[in-house]
């Protein structure tokens, strides 16, 4: 039967133009914009952007470039940015791509971190952020929900997930080995040709009709290839990419001590952005394990509340990271104002957190290319999708056991170790709002601002009212 009759935009089947990079700046200054709603919402802007809108990137090659940023550590969405500016202006094209898709997370995360260190200790700001935390529980669910309908389409994904979420949850096995399990599994797996690992469906499917002869500046067929000499130029700027990376470090290292505050912030930040595959839901949870339980440099409600003013904001949902290393240094500024402090602390974690970004896709992209439609990377990326949901919904029950209860218990049996909640310290508040946040994401379908609006307006007027501090 076919598509329906759709019409057509006639000059789409006509070689569209290449952008200039002059041309690139608005267009990748509105994707960033844009970005809210977390990789989900965020691929998608690219992809109607990119793809449809101004087809500067067909259908299965935005596919083989996404399927290569989730196989990295950091957040995919930036990373794709930069994957694709790189294919259509080299690093420099990479580079701005990237660079502006950090900025306005950049610029609202460090404002927000300065009102929370001023004022987080008055009634109505904690208040506000008692509200964020029961929707930014219904948001984590839904990412479950949506990451889960496209990774677990068969019993295979569906047990890889579970052994996930039973090897973190309880075993405390750390997040790359799982990824490393996976990867193995759903590699061998379409090497040996199963079923249950090979490609079935995208992340996305484009809205233009099948049968239509529409082109791409980067088309299906390999026209806008990487030329040697691109190749060349990015391994030169994944070099420096390394060293802007890593001499920061080393310089705070030596300069202060790798047991001051700014050089735990590089040295741990830095291990991050080498461990974070599946983005800031899948690595949130470890981060929150050692920045609250080892390190002591924030209390358990307050990732949550970064959390938030990432959700509320455009950019990578781990830009949370930034209000970590703020309030890190913020509580241990040394000789600096404790702002100042704060300040460096945020720029830094953010700067180490990103910088090995553009060096992932510098170096790996133009050797990725040439794997374009290789099954066993397909089967491998499945397994590694599917293993991420089960951390998400590990991630999902340690938020709700942090924000629904004023106590937890840590139990531990032989090699087994997981908290458990206090029933009789639950929050009456704490779960009315998470169960409103829940029945209007996933019963009446509104949108995460809405939500997100909607429970902090409640947390303020239970504020108002009496009910909370």
């Amino acid at each position: 039967m076919g598509h329906p009759t759709t019409a057509v935009d006639p000059n789409a089947m006509l070689p569209p133009k290449r952008p200039t990079l002059r041309d690139a700046l608005p267009v990748w200054a509105r994707i960033a914009a844009l970005s809210f709603g977390g990789p989900a919402g965020q691929i998608a802007v690219m992809h109607r952007v990119l793809v449809d809108e101004k087809r500067w990137i067909s259908e299965s090659r935005f596919l083989h470039a996404l399927n290569y940023c989730m196989l990295l550590p950091g957040p995919e969405a930036q990373q794709l940015a930069t994957y694709v500016g790189w294919l259509l202006h080299g690093p420099r094209g990479g580079l701005l791509a990237g660079g502006l898709f950090i900025l306005p997370g950049l610029l609202a995360i460090m404002g927000l971190s300065w009102i929370y260190a001023s004022l987080g200790a008055v009634g109505l700001v904690a208040a506000l952020f008692f509200g964020l935390k029961a929707a930014v529980l219904a948001i984590v669910l839904q990412a479950v929900q949506r990451v889960g309908a496209r990774a677990l389409r068969n019993r295979v994904m569906l047990a890889i997930a579970a052994a996930a979420f039973v090897a973190i949850f309880a075993f405390g096995v750390p997040f790359p080995l799982i990824v490393l399990g996976a990867a193995a599994v759903g590699y061998l797996g379409a090497r040996q040709g199963l079923p249950a690992f090979s490609p079935g469906g995208g992340h996305g499917s484009s809205s233009r009709p099948s049968g239509t002869a529409v082109r791409y500046v980067l088309d299906d067929a390999g026209e806008g290839r990487p030329s040697p000499a691109m190749a060349s130029s990015a391994r030169r700027a994944a070099a420096i990419s390394a060293l802007l990376w890593l001499a920061p470090v080393a310089a705070v290292v030596l300069a202060l001590g790798a047991g001051s505050t700014f050089g735990q912030i590089a040295v741990f930040f830095s291990k991050m952005a080498m461990v974070t595959f599946g983005g800031a839901y899948a690595a949130l949870a470890y981060v929150a394990q050692e920045a609250v339980g080892t390190l002591g440099w924030l209390r358990p409600g307050e990732m949550l509340d970064g959390l938030g003013m990432a959700e509320t904001t455009p950019g990578p949902l781990i830009m949370v990271l930034q209000f970590v290393g703020f309030l890190a240094a913020f509580r241990d500024p040394g000789a600096l104002p404790p702002l100042v402090a704060g300040t460096l602390g945020g720029l830094l974690a953010t700067w180490v957190t990103f910088a090995p970004c553009f060096l992932w896709i510098f170096a790996g992209a133009p050797f990725i290319e040439v794997l374009r439609g290789n099954r066993a990377l397909a089967g491998a990326l499945s397994a590694i999708t599917a293993a991420v949901v089960g951390v998400i919904v590990n991630l999902a029950v340690w938020f709700a056991v942090h924000v629904l209860f004023r106590k937890v218990a840590v139990l531990t049996a032989g090699p087994l170790r997981f908290e458990v909640p206090v029933p009789s310290s639950v929050d009456p508040w704490a779960l009315a709002l998470a169960a409103g946040a829940a029945i209007a994401t996933f019963r009446f379908r509104l949108g995460m601002v809405t939500t997100l609006a909607g429970c902090t307006a409640c947390g303020i007027a239970l504020h108002l009212a009496g009910a909370i501090p």
